[in-house]
């Protein structure tokens, strides 16, 4: 399997400093602002939640598949909560907010199928210190 890579610099102190994170789909600034405030940029909380959005969505689509489900479309929101925790932060919660339209599914099947990937999806196991919450809508 490929080792994924990503590069960051931050220059300055926390609060007047200003960084630039970069991977393969992703070359672009982040900093305090966009990080604790509503600043232009990214941060890595964001990021972590779009890689566990494509992840999960990835694994319900093939827990369905490997059920015998097609799915037409699997759509996840990912919301990170960065939280003071004591002396420092913490990514706290991580929501999954899914809907599939998957033709022929029961659901419950579906709401089952939906943990599976919540816990096996590669992000959720990396993610094991955060609690995961998870709403799942089946649509047709």
């Amino acid at each position: 399997m490929p080792v994924r890579t990503a590069n960051a610099v931050w220059e300055g102190d926390l609060k007047s400093g200003k960084g630039h994170m970069k991977f393969a789909a992703f070359d672009g600034p982040y900093s305090f602002s966009s990080r604790f405030e509503e600043g232009k940029g990214t941060n890595p909380e964001e990021l972590l939640a779009a890689a566990h959005a494509g992840c999960f969505s990835m694994a319900f689509s093939a827990g369905l598949a490997k059920a015998g489900f097609m799915p037409k479309s699997v759509r996840t929101t990912a919301k990170a909560t960065l939280e003071k925790v004591g002396e420092g932060f913490k990514v706290t919660t991580m929501e999954l907010v899914t809907e599939g339209n998957v033709p022929g599914i029961e659901n419950a099947k579906f709401q089952e199928i939906a943990e599976g990937a919540k816990k096996g999806c590669p992000v959720s196991q990396a993610l094991a210190g955060v609690n995961i919450k998870l709403s799942a809508t089946l649509v047709h």
